[in-house]
């Protein structure tokens, strides 16, 4: 229905998936969305329900890194096996492919790592990750060169990292102290309301979209 909507999710917690489903739901949405997918994802906060699904807590980072890299060996455009600490995939056909071409040491599609900064968060962003989905921008002064001088040093592309404040309010002044520190994107946040509130709030959200239309046009 739409040529230009991305869709992302906020996020996906990976460690409680299977990885080889996951694998296809992903690549199904990117394929048929002609490569419009971003996938969010995180590494949890909710111990309990993590326990309910199988999910050591406190090797939970190391799980979604490994499925991560399990993901990526279905995605490649050639059969490739791969056998990790938490499980392993034989090379295999595995169709449909993500439409967005492998960059760097990412395959498959903009991938955003959420949590709070840290250099254990840095590492995985870094390793297989397009760039960082902070809940707010709270911090970000200090903590985007720390994340850039960890990228620089895994030898990523200065230019390919993506950093997407999530969950904002957005304001003027809050817009420009972002796009002062090379921010170019946001994901607002949206009440937990009816329909009505909600229009109303993406309404409220029009003058701040490039190429918005003038007062009383639409949209």
């Amino acid at each position: 229905m739409t040529e230009r909507l991305g869709l992302g999710t906020g996020i996906t917690l990976v460690a409680q998936h299977d990885p080889i489903d996951l694998a296809k739901q992903i690549a199904t949405v990117d394929h048929l969305s002609g490569g419009r997918f971003t996938l969010g994802l995180g590494f949890g906060w909710n111990v309990e329900e993590a326990a309910d699904h199988g999910v050591e807590w406190r090797t939970r980072r190391e799980l979604v890194r490994d499925r991560m890299a399990l993901m990526r060996a279905l995605w490649s455009e050639e059969p490739t096996a791969y056998e990790g600490e938490f499980g392993g995939v034989r090379a295999s056909h595995a169709y449909p492919k993500p439409v967005q071409k492998p960059r760097g040491p990412v395959t498959g599609p903009r991938t955003l790592v959420g949590g709070a900064a840290g250099p254990k968060l840095f590492a995985h962003i870094c390793e297989y990750a397009d760039g960082w989905l902070p809940i707010g921008g709270r911090g970000l002064s200090e903590s985007l060169p720390v994340l850039r001088a960890a990228w620089a040093d895994a030898g990523r592309d200065p230019a390919g990292l993506q950093v997407v404040p999530y969950a904002v309010h957005p304001s003027p002044g809050k817009l420009a102290h972002y796009a002062e520190l090379g921010v170019e994107e946001v994901v607002v946040q949206l009440p937990p309301a009816g329909e009505a509130d909600v229009l109303a709030a993406l309404d409220a959200c029009a003058p701040y979209l490039t190429g918005a239309p003038a007062a009383g046009g639409t949209a």
